[in-house]
């Protein structure tokens, strides 16, 4: 049947307002009321509602409504199916009883202002609340009967969120409708919160006590309540419902700041127009001109101000024009979002343009593609950008072009390199830009780019050991960068170099807790039948463990592994000590033994773990020599000179300054948080005023607890106020984080490499700043920052020698490393699809326990979540472990949440995590805690699923759901 024109202008009506319908349909109710849809497809969009949300499944509804050909009245019936659902907003839009754009933009705000105050309204009476809002039109019975069953599930906090989450939906009126049922009902702060007002404006006219007296996007945290928003998985989920999302369709005002300790800022004026200083205003030129460039300017020197200034050039510039402007400013670290959104793009830009932030802990990149349409300026971490890029190049979903763009600012750019983010965003960029040579050539349309702006303190060497190799690196970097110059200036009549000093220590005269240490591992050697050839505690020790560790996994050597394990423990205790007390030392030993030993006891105490012979000579081996331990930590004679010399030049720094701030940098976590501590019980320190506080990373590639984003912003937050006045720090905090006036920076230790070096350097920014290097026994840390010296001697004469180049040769050198980039990223992608090809049937995979080589499973029982959870829900594998509680794992997100940790019944080794997914109990297994074999081949190196050369299947939510209600519906007829 032929569309009439009729139907044409139905589709296009649809269309034109699908952003809106997305977000006011519920798809469930709509479907009951739509008869022209059959039942399969009704089923499909009802899954896709249970697996990925109804943002998706309202996309699918949508398009299934639209779809060809169309049976006669359909339209009309679509808007009576709504109607019917109880969603009267969506059908006044498609009946064209549109409310003025005024009131639309008002209602747009109140939800806004309804999401960020949502933490203060999630303890209502929920039940009263609810009952109420369906006498007055504000609920349906569908949406009374939900949120009942949300109470009686996950409680009322939980209720009252998805009530929340409901009533938005609703007609313009509801805010009004919405604030009488709080007063009615007794909820008089609530109320308070919502209107702006105090108790003393209760009887004031409610417009009066309104938000409109208000910013709307000013009032505080805009993350933090997981009750009320949909909150991600990981960067490539997909969409959740965009009123949760923490952005709205049509948004009059710019964007924000959230969170209550940046709201002032953000309510103060702009503040005046940028100005730069001379050198600035030099490197910035060529990018004023619309070029593509790298600014290297040191740390402190205000590479991000001249980054705001382009920007701003750039936007006004295009605007004048009438040309399209859009604004990306890419970083690689969490924090540093935050950071260059309140503290400098806002600021500066926030009455002028729309200025937003989005990063992998925020709630925006649900909607990142929304966020991107409707803002001006975008800041966010540089993996959201390259999803968003990779969808619209696979087509699965809507995503976002280079072409969207007109200027990317890359900061930290020295990172794009292979293997990194900025890089393969750049190789999107590279690969166009040839290919629009060509077509250019052939006299066919090109494909527009973004203007490129890389920003850094230090491009580095790489791994160069002559001027020509470190010439290389940094044309490669420009290369990938696509820029046209490198930019830099002589900052000494505007910044000083800090005083720099080595610190030497002197090894122990005597070290008896580090002799027992080595008298313990050497019997662990014995009984192992070990012979190791390189001194133990250092470096190559530790991964001649590691070595044997895996070899012994893999021929199955239950005595030599466990032994293995052990060593590693007792190493880092002989590292520990070297650098920390020995009290620290000794607290690490015997908390990692009390591990070992919990794993040979169950929960309940019902179950028998074996323990070995080996296991149990280890055990009894800390035991016996565990009070010798403790009497020496307790000698204070018998402690390292690092920390002697740490000491000196800590108090040093607080009595020599008038007001001392700064920075030590140590390699470990658990190194920073014992040196807070360490600082914290010495009274000398005390005396003189030293208020300390530790900042460590927030991934999880280690075994002491990460950091959120949240607790790393207060405690540089406290290091700004005064607060705190000395920071100790892992390298999080060498790079990007914008800590100013700190007067010395010490290296404890630590010495990775000239970019590490000169970032360090540069956290010492007021003037008469110092920079000490304290050296560690084993570390080799004074050889290494002499090293690095020489490397950033080359770095900067090489950048001197490409910036002579004639801008042809420059050119050429470019556009070959250009090239040959594309040309390897092209071998690169067909060995990976030959490696796909090759994959591994998972029949032929098996997993055994990598302590005790118990067989586990095999490939055929692994099965997939959301592309990222291995999980094995197979009725026999649930017979092989036990579970445990693990507080580091709990965790809850959109759809699933973790709380335990999963073991083997046999030998107690930890096999991976209990994920609650979707009310579902799924064991997820870490790969890294198997021994794995395929075929005939064994991998006992295996630290990632994705190592692994195998496909496995996706798990069935809805058919394990069946299997589970039918297996529920047969114990109770038994």
């Amino acid at each position: 049947m032929a569309s009439s024109e009729s139907d044409k202008v139905q589709e296009r009506l649809i269309e034109d307002f699908t952003p809106r319908l997305r977000e006011y349909i519920q798809v469930e109710p709509v479907l009951r009321y739509i008869d022209f849809i059959d039942n399969e497809e009704k089923e499909l969009i009802r899954q896709k509602a249970r697996t990925e949300g109804n943002l998706r499944a309202a996309d699918l509804l949508i398009r299934s409504v639209v779809k060809e050909p169309h049976p006669l009245g359909w339209f009309t019936a679509f808007v009576d199916a709504l109607k019917q659902a109880g969603m009267q907003h969506a059908a006044d839009y498609m009946q064209l009883n549109l409310p003025s754009p005024e009131v639309e933009a008002e209602n747009d705000s109140r939800v806004r202002l309804v999401r960020l105050l949502s933490p203060s309204l999630l303890d209502m009476k929920t039940d009263q609340v609810c009952a109420h809002c369906v006498s007055e039109g504000l609920l349906t019975a569908d949406d009374d009967e939900n949120i009942r069953a949300e109470i009686d599930t996950n409680g009322l906090r939980s209720g009252a969120s998805e009530l929340l989450r409901r009533i938005v939906r609703g007609q313009p009126s509801w805010y009004s409708t919405f604030l009488k049922i709080l007063r009615d009902t007794e909820h008089k702060y609530m109320l308070y919160e919502l209107t702006g007002g105090s108790p003393g404006c209760e009887e004031q006219d409610e417009k009066q006590c309104s938000m409109k007296d208000e910013p709307m996007a000013d009032e505080g945290e805009s993350h933090n309540s997981p009750e009320f928003m949909d909150i991600c998985v990981n960067d490539e989920l997909q969409d959740a419902d965009l009123y949760a999302s923490g952005e709205l369709p049509n948004s009059p005002e710019p964007s924000q700041p959230d969170g209550s300790d940046l709201v002032a800022e953000a309510k103060s004026p702009e503040k005046a127009d940028i100005v730069l200083r001379d050198y600035q205003m030099d490197v910035a030129r060529p990018a004023l001109e619309g070029k593509n460039i790298i600014i290297c300017l040191p740390t402190g020197s205000g590479k991000t101000r001249v980054a705001v200034y382009i920007t701003k050039k750039h936007l006004d510039g295009r605007k004048a024009e009438g040309r399209p402007r859009k604004v990306v400013v890419l970083v690689n670290k969490i924090p540093l979002v935050e950071q260059h959104y309140s503290s400098e793009f806002l600021p500066f830009l926030k009455h002028t343009y729309k200025v937003e932030r989005v990063s992998g802990d925020s709630q925006l990149k649900i909607s990142f593609k929304e966020i991107v349409e409707k803002n001006d300026i975008i800041i966010c971490t540089a993996q959201i950008l390259e999803n968003y890029l990779e969808r619209s190049n696979t087509g699965e979903d809507e995503g976002i072009k280079l072409r969207d763009l007109t200027l990317i600012v890359i900061d930290e750019c020295h990172h794009t390199q292979k293997g990194e983010v900025y890089n393969h965003i750049m190789m999107r960029y590279l690969k166009q830009k040839h290919k629009n040579i060509r077509l250019k050539k052939e006299q066919k349309k090109t494909v527009p780019l973004p203007q490129i702006l890389g920003l850094t303190a230090s491009p580095g060497v790489g791994k160069a050991t002559k001027m020509k190799q470190a010439e290389e690196h940094i044309l490669r970097i420009c290369a990938n960068l696509d820029a046209s110059k490198i930019m830099t200036t002589s900052l000494r009549e505007f910044k000083k170099e800090p005083r720099k000093t080595i610190v030497n220590v002197e090894d122990r005269k005597e070290d008896p807790f580090g002799d027992v240490i080595k008298k313990i591992m050497l019997a662990i050697h014995a009984h192992a039948g070990l012979s190791p050839t390189c001194d133990l505690g250092s470096q190559n020790y530790e991964q001649w463990v590691g070595q044997n560790e895996r070899k012994a996994a893999k021929d199955e050597d239950q005595k030599v592994r466990v032994c293995t394990v052990h060593l590693l423990l007792y190493n880092e205790g002989l590292n520990l000590s070297n650098t920390i007390r020995m009290s620290d030392a000794l607290s690490f030993l015997k908390k990692e033994q009390e591990e070992e030993i919990k794993k040979k006891a169950t929960p309940d105490g019902d179950h028998k773990i074996q323990i070995t012979d080996t296991e149990r000579f280890l055990f009894n081996l800390f035991k016996e020599n565990k009070a010798e331990l403790e009497t020496l930590a307790k000698n204070p004679e018998y402690e390292n000179d690092s920390l002697s010399k740490l000491r000196t030049t800590i108090l040093h720094e607080f009595s020599s300054r008038e007001e001392a701030r700064g920075i030590i940098f140590t390699r470990t976590r658990r190194s920073a948080i014992a040196l807070s501590q360490w600082i914290q019980e010495n009274p000398k320190f005390e005396d003189i005023g030293v208020k300390p506080a530790f900042v460590i990373g927030g991934g999880d590639q280690s075994n002491v607890k990460p950091m959120t984003a949240a607790e790393q912003k207060d405690v540089l937050k406290k290091f700004h106020s005064g607060d705190v006045n000395v920071l100790i720090a892992t390298t999080v905090a060498e790079e990007g984080l914008d800590i100013p006036a700190c007067n010395f920076v010490i290296r404890y230790g630590l010495s990775t490499n000239e970019i590490a070096m000169i970032q360090a350097q540069g956290r010492g920014r007021a003037e008469d700043s110092s920079y000490t290097v304290v050296d560690v026994k084993n570390s080799g840390v004074a050889e290494k920052e002499c090293v690095n010296e020489y490397r950033e001697n080359m770095m900067n004469k090489a950048i001197a020698k490409i910036k002579n180049l004639n801008q042809a040769e420059y050119d050429k050198r470019i556009t070959e490393l250009q090239l040959q980039a594309i040309l390897e990223k092209k071998v690169r992608v067909e060995k990976q699809k030959q490696k796909v090809i090759k994959n591994a049937n998972p029949s032929d995979v098996t997993f055994s326990c990598r302590h005790c080589s118990k067989h586990v499973c095999t490939g055929e029982d692994i099965q997939i979540i959301e592309s990222m959870h291995r999980v094995n829900v197979t009725s026999q594998f649930c017979e092989l472990f036990i579970q445990r509680e693990n507080p580091t794992l709990q965790e809850r997100l959109l759809d699933y949440e973790t709380n335990s940790s999963i073991a083997c019944k046999q030998c107690g080794q930890t096999w991976g995590s209990m994920m609650v997914y979707r009310g579902i109990d799924c064991p997820c297994l870490d790969v890294k805690n198997f021994v794995v074999r395929i075929g005939e081949e064994k991998i006992s190196k295996c630290n990632k699923w994705s190592e692994l050369p195998v496909r496995f299947s996706t798990f069935d939510y809805t058919e394990h759901a069946r299997q589970m209600a039918e297996s529920s519906d047969e114990e109770e007829m038994d």
